[in-house]
């Protein structure tokens, strides 16, 4: 089980903010008392710590530390907004005020391309089984800062929903959304995502099942889009015929079109 501590300076609302986190998440809050974190993890018997900062959360795992960042998505917005094209936009055919489901969130990445791709008039819902990972990226879309308004605006536009995808797809309407996007790939480990290990922790290492797929497919209105590694086998065996990505590139993405006359 994780706790909850704060930084070595603190002060009142600090200690208020980390033990409202921890009333939330109905985990332990522990006062930090200048300890190391290794030693609270050793006093508590835990190997998750959360570090509750004035403007940020920070896990702490066996792995290492880790923190919102946007990571790649600041290149791949950059790299839009000057004109170049994103591989998983193209798949996904997106549009400008489209609203887009991401049914594994995880540190947010692609749901900020997709943001920007949809624009202000649209709309991305992400999806995090993870209750620390939810609120560690919830928290982190709010609080930091880049460095133009584009980012910023997309980051805005997500809402982060701390659910299972497949309870969610059963409760929604169908047609509900434009498009579905899955990204089970953390689970798999490749050579130029080391950052990712400490998310894998924690992250939920199901794979995406078929009645998932299918309820994706009632939701959509358009297209449900699967990346994953180029030589992943998940493709045939989730009914995905459709594979876009260079022939190279580690990375590919599956699409189901839906072709629903609405």
């Amino acid at each position: 089980m994780a706790i909850v501590t704060t930084i070595r300076k603190v002060n009142d609302d600090l200690i208020k903010r980390a033990q409202k986190i921890a009333d939330f998440l109905k985990i332990k809050y522990v006062p930090r008392d200048k300890a190391g974190i290794s030693k609270l993890k050793e006093r508590y018997n835990t190997d998750i710590v959360l570090i509750v900062k004035q403007d940020s959360l920070i896990l702490d795992l066996p792995e290492g530390e880790m923190f919102f960042h946007p990571n790649m998505a600041q290149v791949r917005v950059k790299r839009l907004r000057y004109g170049g094209n994103d591989n998983m936009l193209d798949a996904m055919q997106v549009e400008k005020g489209m609203r887009i489901l991401d049914c594994t969130l995880g540190f947010a990445a692609d749901a900020i391309v997709s943001s920007y791709g949809v624009g202000e008039k649209g709309k991305v819902v992400g999806l995090e089984i993870n209750p620390l990972i939810s609120l560690v990226v919830k928290e982190g879309l709010k609080t930091y800062l880049p460095t133009n308004y584009d980012l910023k605006s997309a980051m805005d536009n997500i809402e982060v929903i701390n659910q299972d995808y497949l309870s969610y797809l059963k409760a929604q309407p169908d047609n509900s959304f434009d498009i579905v996007y899955f990204d089970p790939m953390f689970r798999h480990a490749l050579l130029d995502s080391k950052n990712l290990s400490p998310l894998r922790q924690l992250a939920d290492n199901d794979p995406v099942s078929l009645e998932a797929i299918n309820e994706a497919k009632r939701v959509a209105k358009y297209r449900v889009v699967f990346k994953e590694n180029s030589r992943s086998l998940e493709f045939a065996r989730l009914g995905f015929e459709k594979i876009c990505g260079g022939k190279y590139a580690p990375i590919h993405y599956g699409v189901i079109e839906l072709n629903k006359d609405l």
